[in-house]
């Protein structure tokens, strides 16, 4: 079995029923597969980066590799670069709009105020990492979506969006207090 195709594959090994079902619908194309790669030796193992210009997000390895996962990022203005680390990990997450989203979109988001619990149609999909910063809760997150063909488009309200399968492979490697940096 190829990495590429193992990869594609593994985020949905352990899932079942109604989970297996939302990640597997989506097939994904051959473009937005996730894969090892080479990278730059400045990258120590074991962090996040994401690099917005190539709507990419590196889960780095030893050895100058890791996987590049295929992202969707925030719309003009909303994207937000900087260092920060995983303070807190999801799986099918509870989602909130944030005050900002409704105040931009009051016909869009003001009828989920008080939240929307997890599940295949919740915005957040299957797996999310929250960012913080220190221990300040930054309101973004790089996280798994129900729109899976946004990939490699600025269509977000600034965090880093994912294919279900691959935000779940993602939840999987990376613990709590890795170092994410958003270039």
């Amino acid at each position: 079995m190829k990495r590429r195709h193992f990869l594609a594959a593994s985020g949905a090994a352990f899932l079942s029923g109604p989970a297996l079902a939302a990640t597997q619908a989506y097939q994904i194309p051959p473009q937005h597969q996730a894969r090892i790669v080479r990278i730059k030796a400045r990258f120590e193992p074991g962090e996040i980066h994401v690099d917005p210009g190539q709507f990419a997000l590196y889960w780095t390895l030893p050895g100058r590799r890791a996987v590049r996962y295929p992202v969707g990022i925030g719309r003009p203005g909303l994207y937000e670069s900087g260092t920060f680390t995983v303070g807190r990990k999801a799986e099918w997450p509870r989602w909130t709009p944030t005050k900002a989203m409704i105040e931009r979109e009051p016909d869009k988001y003001k009828k989920y105020e008080d939240g929307m619990e997890g599940g295949p149609n919740n915005p957040l999909g299957a797996r999310a990492l929250y960012l913080y910063s220190g221990s300040r809760d930054t309101l973004l997150r790089i996280h798994g979506t129900p729109q899976p063909h946004t990939m490699g488009t600025r269509q977000s309200n600034g965090c880093v969006r994912m294919i279900n399968a691959h935000a779940i492979d993602l939840y999987e490697r990376v613990p709590s207090g890795t170092r994410v940096v958003l270039h």
